[in-house]
Order: C-alpha cells, then sequence, then structure tokens
C-alpha cells in the first residue's frame, strides 16, 4: 500500500513538472537582475548577453520591470540597446506606463511588488549566430531634474525575455 502512494506521488510529481516545463515551451531566454537597494542609477545599465543559435524562428523580445510602492512616477523611459554579434548596434529610447490615470500601478502582483512585461521588439528574426548583448538604462527624469543625476527609486529588478511568436 505505502509503494503504490509513493509510486503515485512521483507519477503526480513527474506529470506536474512535465505540465510547468511545457507552458513555457515558446521561452527561449528569461533572465533578472535585482537593482541594488532598490535605486536604480541613470549611470547603472543592465546587461544581458543571449547566445543566439536559431536563426529561423520569429520571436518577441520584452523588457520585464518589477516596482514597489516607492516608485515615484506614472511612466518610465529606458534607454535600450541591442548589439549584433558583428558590433552593429540599435538603440532606442522608450516609454512605459506604469500606473493608470488614477494613480492604480499596472502590472501583475498581489503584493506591494508589481511586475510589468513591456513589449521591447515584436516579431524579430536573430538573423546571425552568436551572442547578442542588450543594455537597459533608465532616462526617467523629474521635473527638476534637467541633468539626470536622480537614482530611480522603487525599481527593484529588470529582466530581458525572448519568446518565440506562436504560429
Amino acid at each position: 500500500m505505502k509503494t503504490t502512494i509513493k509510486i503515485h506521488k512521483y507519477l503526480l510529481t513527474f506529470i506536474s513538472a512535465l505540465l510547468l516545463f511545457s507552458c513555457n515551451s515558446n521561452m527561449v531566454f528569461d533572465e533578472y537582475k535585482s537593482i541594488e537597494n532598490h535605486q536604480w542609477n541613470a549611470e547603472n545599465k543592465i546587461n544581458f548577453i543571449v547566445s543566439v543559435s536559431d536563426t529561423i524562428s520569429t520571436t518577441n523580445v520584452f523588457i520585464n520591470i518589477r516596482n514597489n510602492k516607492n516608485y515615484e512616477f506614472s511612466s518610465l523611459f529606458l534607454i535600450a540597446e541591442m548589439e549584433f554579434p558583428n558590433g552593429y548596434k540599435v538603440v532606442d529610447t522608450l516609454e512605459y506606463e506604469m500606473a493608470d490615470v488614477y494613480g492604480n500601478w499596472l502590472g501583475a502582483g498581489f503584493t506591494d511588488i508589481k511586475e510589468n512585461k513591456l513589449f521591447y521588439k515584436e516579431n524579430v528574426v536573430f538573423s546571425k549566430k552568436g551572442d547578442y548583448k542588450f543594455n537597459i538604462q533608465q532616462a526617467t527624469r523629474s521635473v527638476y531634474d534637467i541633468e539626470g543625476k536622480n537614482t530611480l527609486k522603487g525599481i527593484t529588478d529588470v529582466g530581458l525575455r525572448i519568446e518565440k511568436v506562436k504560429e
């Protein structure tokens, strides 16, 4: 009797793990970097290196941001850079809404931490094999911060996620 329960327990665990991983089969890359003391300095670039071997699949690239209640703005400005294996760079200035017009945080989460999955690049085909470098830098400024020297409070983690486009 104990052996049967033990086998069922392992089988249930195996099936649960299989379902968990199969639901995420379109994920190519997913990594987060924590922001020290939840204060993101404008000079602090968050770097990711993605090794690409698939030059056929179409992917979407997301920037993931986790913020807490100490974030002071309703939007977020970022400078994102993608460097190809051959050294070619694409630099984008991005703006994302972080709160609605009533001041309610956008994103997922039931605690003080909200997670935002923000589109960066859609329908990308990485045409060259090799390492792609992604650098993300905050460029959010208050009205009185003309030189951009203030740190951005309340950002806890910055992530990069690449997913294959479902056909």
